[in-house]
């Protein structure tokens, strides 16, 4: 599945039927789709087709539940006219975002898309019965688009799955890691150039998680590759001794919800990143990582956590006690149940 439905949907499954509710879940996309997506292979448009198909028939048997909530749209790159009906029936829907998928609509290089489809998330925030933003860019787009009512609802951990670092002093290599997708190693391999540098200055190794099937790089620097798993995430994060968010300053980036960052920091370790979107709402600069605006920032603040053992465990124990009380699971659920009792009177 993909990370948006398992960490802002599936992960709170029991939690939901701790408190009383029963859940029916509908997934778009099956895991045929996702796995070409991820293999940069051209997904069989038999099954996109079908997955289409699958949606519409859940929408047939939708008005027998109490309360719909749909991940981002009903039906991507087609009209809102399923969200239309459910606000014409009487149900309605809420809606939830982790992404700035509003964006490959109104920025799409398509005229036509952005021409006829450009304000459908608008649409859909607006005539939904709540929003949950992910981040304070997603909320302010949902508050200009007319919404009703917008829940601010950071993507979070459950802590029972993390433990925290035991940073050992003047360990070596030191190891720089990085966690993502294959369509976010983009950003990190923008850096190739400050790694080497570093290399060539310091004992380091670079880790990179990637849930690609294979290497599909070289580096002229010591790297450890592994793939992701959803099982061994944790373990990987482990490994690293500071964690690292690159990303360039453009509006689809501005809508990250910095789940990295907030996973790093889970682990108790330090972390670097770009100061766009909700990266500078979790980094406290220089109290439990760095932001760095450019190349010879991120070459100055990462120098410093190489060469300094009890700052990474300083900076990793303050990111450490962020993630306790901000973004747990636990205190997402309480914000989702408070605003599900609302809706259902």
């Amino acid at each position: 599945m993909g990370a948006s439905s398992r960490l802002r949907t599936y992960q709170f499954l029991p939690l939901w039927k701790e408190a009383g509710y029963e859940v029916t879940l509908s997934p778009f996309f099956n895991d045929a789709y996702l796995n070409a997506v991820y293999a940069h292979r051209k997904p069989n448009i038999l099954n996109v087709v079908g997955c289409y198909f699958r949606r519409l028939g859940v929408l047939l048997t939708a008005f027998r539940y109490e309360l719909i909530w749909i991940e981002k749209e009903a039906f991507p790159f087609l009209p809102s006219y399923a969200e239309w009906i459910l606000e014409k029936s009487g149900k309605g829907y809420v809606v939830d975002y982790d992404d700035a998928v509003f964006h490959n609509y109104d920025q799409s290089p398509n005229w036509l898309v952005r021409t006829w489809m450009g304000d459908k998330i608008d649409w859909v925030m607006r005539h939904s019965r709540m929003v949950f933003a992910g981040n304070t860019y997603l909320q302010d787009r949902a508050i200009l688009a007319g919404a009703k009512s917008v829940t601010l609802l950071p993507t979070v951990i459950q802590p029972t799955r993390y433990r925290k670092k035991a940073h050992a002093q003047d360990s070596k290599p030191v190891t720089i890691g990085w966690i993502g997708s294959p369509t976010t190693l983009k950003y990190l391999l923008k850096l190739k150039p400050l790694f080497k540098r570093l290399a060539e200055k310091f004992e380091i190794e670079v880790l990179i998680v990637n849930a690609e099937p294979a290497k599909p790089v070289d580096f002229d620097f010591p790297t450890k590759w592994i793939s992701w798993s959803e099982a061994g995430e944790v373990e990987a994060i482990l490994m690293m001794d500071i964690g690292i968010m690159p990303l360039p300053d453009n509006k689809w980036e501005r809508g990250k919800c910095a789940y990295k960052l907030i996973q790093y920091m889970a682990c108790g370790l330090p972390v670097v990143a770009s100061p766009v979107g909700m990266n500078v709402e979790v980094v406290s600069h220089g109290k439990n990582g760095f932001l760095a605006r450019d190349r010879k920032e991120w070459e100055y603040y990462l120098g410093e956590l190489i060469q300094d053992s009890s700052l990474r465990k300083q900076l990793g124990d303050e990111g450490f006690e962020l993630v306790q009380q901000r973004y747990t699971i636990s205190r997402n659920f309480e914000v989702m149940k408070e605003a599900v009792r609302k809706l259902l009177g």
